[in-house]
């Protein structure tokens, strides 16, 4: 590529991806007009208090104490007419009582897993329980997600149920996904209604926002047609506010507004009785489920709702954080490079303007999901070393990009390169560091991909994070001037380039090219594949009239 032709294309790759990243940050802040919720009450929801960091069911020996369950459904009642338990244990047992105060009512869960001890203190509980609690009670829901988790046959299921109700009283019902009850159905009879879970987000082949309400409705009527005469609740449904896009379903704060405002207007119509999840989001659940499977809540964890029923709702209002952080790393690399640096031509210049521009705000992006995503110390202290590493490699090769852009126009790349590197003094240096940044980078880069095509459920695409560095050595690879040192192109590197290939591919397979997060974050495998196979190639050293360009190849 001419000097002249690679110097436009690297500005306006960098342009393009400093515009995209400011555009991100303004996307998050413009108010999404929505449907009004027909009212501002909702009939049950999930309620777990396990809503601090390091609160989990299964902590050994930890108790809810009745302060915050009281602090919780007071919070509650201002919204919800009813709460469903999915557990007597650790304090729980309490829930009934203080729901009283409040005028709430509650589906009482007990819970059943593979230890038949367990389960035999589980029910004996919650016969006490309901038995002193019994206005209080709507429904005993014995065992969730039994089945799915395949640690109970479904003979001891219903005779746990018949125990149940004829200990209390009460009615009696079992919850779980509704492909479950359509497959084990030796559980209706012992049920008095048919608890059923419908998530369009998790399904296997996932719905979108703009579908979600349409899906659960003919999910509960195929559900009647399988179950005549029978009566239902719908135990779960609900829609995340973070996590992974899959397919087409895209968890965020404003799709969670919309699904609960338009489910809340179709139950008015249909009167189905419902229960939400879930009370408030649950940070020990994205150890099981990823950062998805932390945010179903209606309410943060400090009580907070994360999202009105009326008027326009905003993804992030602190969104102008972003351009913030953007603008002060541009101006700080653009004064840093026009102090100490060799190169102060207004073509360096603009390369450390737009470069700082991307690296800040889409570290400030990055910083941003950390917080959503991490779960205890050891993840902030890997993700926050990750992080650095990228910004730091980003804003190395950058400067490289900017002092190649400060070389004469009409040099070839070659000699700009040594002109760059100070002659060979550069291959054991900066061009030697930039050049082992590469490799440390294809290689995270592999690991992760390995992941997202074996293991990808849970797992979030970390585009936000390499975005920068993938960006900062195409621009290189544009000028491809021998700025990353390679002695010669490896067959451990050639194999991992083609293994970013062929792992995008796979992933548009499994993801489909409906997920817009998967096709960006395959976009950047590709670009990083192509960066890497010509940063590691010789040198054109196609010298200019003075002689052979010496730059140092071994």
């Amino acid at each position: 590529m001419l000097p002249a032709t690679a110097r436009a294309a690297i500005f306006l790759l960098l342009a393009v991806a400093a515009v995209a990243s400011a555009a991100y940050w303004i996307r998050l802040g413009v108010p999404v007009e929505l449907a009004a919720a027909p009212s501002g009450r909702i009939a049950c929801v999930s309620y777990a208090p396990y809503r601090k960091p390091g609160e989990s069911p299964f902590t050994p020996g930890y108790v809810v104490s009745p302060e915050r369950i009281d602090e919780d459904l007071k919070a509650l009642s201002r919204r919800f007419d009813c709460v469903r338990t999915y557990s007597v244990g650790q304090g729980l047992d309490q829930v009934p009582a203080i729901a009283r105060r409040y005028g709430m009512k509650v589906l009482l869960g007990a819970w059943l897993s593979r230890n038949p001890v367990e389960n035999a203190e589980e029910l004996t509980m919650t016969i006490e329980v309901a038995k002193r609690e019994y206005d209080v009670i709507r429904a005993i829901v014995v065992g969730n997600e039994v089945l799915l988790r395949g640690e109970l046959p479904q003979r001891t299921i219903a005779e746990h149920l018949r125990m149940v109700r004829a200990a209390t009283g009460l009615p009696v019902t079992y919850a779980d996904v509704w492909e479950f009850w359509l497959k084990y159905r030796e559980v209706a009879p012992a049920v008095d209604f048919l608890t059923i879970h419908i998530l369009p987000y998790w399904e296997d082949e996932p719905v979108a926002i703009d579908q979600a309400i349409d899906h659960v409705d003919a999910i509960y009527q195929k559900m009647q047609v399988a179950f005549p005469g029978r009566d239902f609740l719908i135990g779960e449904t609900g829609w995340p506010s973070q996590g992974r896009q899959r397919w087409r379903a895209i968890p965020s704060r404003v799709n969670e507004a919309r699904f609960f405002r338009e489910f809340m207007a179709f139950v008015e119509k249909t009167h189905l009785p419902y229960n939400v999840i879930e009370a408030f989001d649950q940070p020990w659940k994205r150890k099981l489920e990823g950062t998805v499977g932390g945010y179903w809540g209606l309410y943060d964890d400090d009580l907070k709702d994360k999202f009105p029923l009326v008027g326009p709702v905003v993804e992030e209002p602190r969104w102008w954080m972003g351009l913030v952080a953007g603008a002060v790393l541009a101006a700080a690399v653009a004064v840093v490079g026009a102090i100490a640096g060799s190169a102060r031509t207004p073509a360096a210049t603009a390369v450390r303007l737009l470069s700082g521009f991307l690296i800040g705000a889409m570290g400030a992006a990055q910083l941003r999901h950390i917080v959503f995503a991490n779960r205890d110390l050891l993840e902030w202290v890997l993700t926050g070393m990750t992080t650095t590493v990228a910004i730091v490699t980003a804003l190395i090769v950058s400067e490289r990009v900017a002092r190649w852009m400060a070389t004469r126009g009409d040099v070839s790349c070659a000699t700009m390169a040594e002109a760059l590197s100070g002659g060979n003094r550069s291959v054991t240096g900066g061009a030697r560091l930039s050049g082992a940044l590469q490799a440390f980078w294809l290689v995270a880069v592999t690991i992760v991909n390995l992941l997202l095509v074996f293991d990808a459920r849970y797992r979030d695409f970390p585009s936000l994070l390499l975005a920068p560095v993938i960006v900062a050595f195409a621009a290189i690879a544009l000028a491809h001037g021998g700025i990353v040192w390679r002695a010669r192109r490896e067959v451990e590197e050639r194999l991992l380039v083609a293994g970013l290939v062929i792992a995008g591919a796979v992933i548009l397979v499994i993801e489909l090219p409906i997920n817009l997060s998967a096709d960006f974050w395959v976009l950047l495998c590709v670009v990083f594949a192509a960066a890497t196979w010509i940063n590691a190639s010789p040198a054109r050293s196609s010298a200019p009239a003075g002689g052979p360009a010496r730059v140092r190849r071994s």
